[in-house]
């Protein structure tokens, strides 16, 4: 937004200054989303919608290394002491993980045999499937590009579908993601990333004011020194550029950088400040990242913290997958004890 008010000087033009007024920083409780005009929760036919949408979710699955490397990290534990099943082999059962870190849900259906009992379960993702509005009812749908859902909708059978989730406080039909809190430290990474390569790409970028005010320097001069600055753009646009000016002034010639060297500092200051709120989000200790540390102290036992990490971390993770179990009645998932890397009578 921009208005335009009297100068506070005036000047011999008598002209005006322009003020622009960008809009501030919007605040999660002061915000309001789409839910905030509906009563309860949005209903879209015989579904309900989900309170994040799940396309933004699943495409901030890559938005940085450091969020995309936790979940991973805590993907392989489980996996590594996953033990199949008749009725959940291995690959299911990453799948059913990964969609209940990076989405706050989990869909597991059951397929049963021509005796009626259960035969296997398969994923169903959580990007496609929606909550009914009659309990027990679940639904495989299209979503759009907003989000939302889009008619081509298929019905699970009643009673077939596992719906884990991880709680939310506004509402009881979807979980959300535990890390949701620092998914704008997460997009601010991304666009620092994307700028610093859109910096380095773009040889024709307002970087500096080249001042000429050399009067040996004629005009036929000048356009040449234009043209070759216009012309310094992607591949090998970082030249050295030749001037010759016999009897030229000291500063005939100036060179002044307008944010080039703010950018520097604060691209590694962002870098840092969004990976430390991912990590905290996530409650991934740096070193099991493979993060290289700033101080010489380091940051300690790499075992010990892996064995804190999966106490603390993995188990309620394997506990929330157990829940497939209540809902087959059978064992389904299991997995091998943890044996701590620092040895059992280790405090």
């Amino acid at each position: 937004m921009s208005e335009t008010v009297p100068a506070v000087a005036s000047n011999d033009a008598g002209s005006s200054i322009e003020v622009f007024a960008f809009g501030d920083d919007v605040s999660v409780i002061d915000g309001r989303s789409a839910w905030g005009y509906f009563e309860g929760i949005w209903r879209n036919a015989d579904w309900y919608e989900p309170p994040v949408s799940f396309v933004g979710l699943a495409k901030s699955f890559r938005m940085s290394a450091h969020h995309a490397s936790a979940i991973r990290f805590k993907l392989n534990l489980l996996r590594r002491h996953f033990v199949p099943s008749r009725w959940l082999d291995a690959d299911t059962h990453d799948r059913l993980a990964l969609d209940f870190m990076q989405m706050g849900n989990f869909f597991a259906e059951a397929v049963p045999n021509m005796g009626g009992r259960v035969l296997r379960y398969r994923h169903s993702p959580a990007l496609h499937t929606r909550v009914g509005v009659t309990a027990g009812r679940y639904f495989w749908v299209r979503p759009d590009v907003f989000g939302g859902s889009i008619t081509g909708q298929h019905e699970f059978a009643a009673g077939t579908m596992c719906h884990v989730m991880e709680p939310d406080v506004e509402q009881e039909i979807y979980g959300v993601p535990a890390w949701l809190a620092a998914l704008n430290s997460g997009l601010l990474n991304e666009s620092a990333t994307l700028f610093r390569r859109r910096y380095y790409i773009n040889g024709a970028h307002a970087g500096f004011v080249f001042y000429l005010s050399e009067g040996s320097i004629n005009e036929t001069d000048a356009k040449a020194i234009r043209d070759k600055l216009a012309a310094a753009k992607g591949v090998g646009n970082f030249k050295n550029l030749f001037i010759h000016a016999p009897n030229g002034k000291k500063d005939g010639v100036q060179i002044m950088p307008i944010a080039e060297v703010a950018a520097k500092d604060e691209f590694a200051g962002i870098k840092n400040v969004t990976r430390d709120d991912l990590l905290a989000a996530h409650r991934t200790p740096p070193q099991l990242l493979g993060i290289i540390p700033q101080n010489n102290g380091g940051f300690g036992d790499i075992r010990s913290a892996n064995d804190v990490f999966f106490q603390n971390e993995i188990e309620p993770i394997q506990s929330r997958m157990l829940q497939i179990n209540q809902h087959a009645g059978l064992p389904v998932v299991q997995y091998r004890p943890y044996v701590p890397m620092l040895g059992a009578g280790a405090a």
